[in-house]
């Protein structure tokens, strides 16, 4: 199998999470702040030779009727961009509801709004990462 990264882009923050050896489970794993310069792309690029990373998957947002918005083509524009620069495969998996998700779980679990916002973004990440790798493995018990 192979280790999958999930991204969750912020024009500030990018969330990151990786999958497991197996592909079956996500962690969130760092919050790397979106420079202006490209220190965000070189901790990028040492987090996929330190998890031997084969694939990236970023989250897509998507207006609740389905279409793209203005953040979703910059999505868009930002997965290309990594798929050159770095030569693997990136995948772009709906995100829809996933930060609200996050932040409705950590809420309940009684966090400060201090402390989620220094996880938001990581576990946002993961999943997003999640959805994706559970998608696949649906897809690949229905191919069997």
């Amino acid at each position: 199998m192979e280790r999958v990264m999930g991204l969750d882009l912020g024009g500030k923050r990018i969330g990151v999470a990786v999958s497991d050896p197996m592909g079956w489970t996500a962690q969130g794993i760092e919050m790397v702040q979106r420079t202006d310069d490209s220190r965000w792309i070189e901790r990028l690029h040492q987090l996929i030779e330190e998890y031997e990373i084969r694939s990236i998957v970023v989250g897509l947002p998507r207006n609740m009727d389905g279409t793209i918005g203005e953040r979703g083509r910059a999505c868009q524009d930002l997965a290309r961009e990594l798929e050159g620069r770095f030569g693997l495969p990136v995948h772009l998996w709906d995100e829809r509801l996933s930060t609200a998700a996050v932040e409705r779980t950590l809420i309940e679990a009684d966090m400060s709004r201090k402390k989620r916002k220094k996880v938001v973004d990581q576990l946002a990440a993961s999943w997003i990462l999640q959805g994706y790798l559970d998608a696949r493995s649906k897809a690949r018990e229905r191919s069997d």
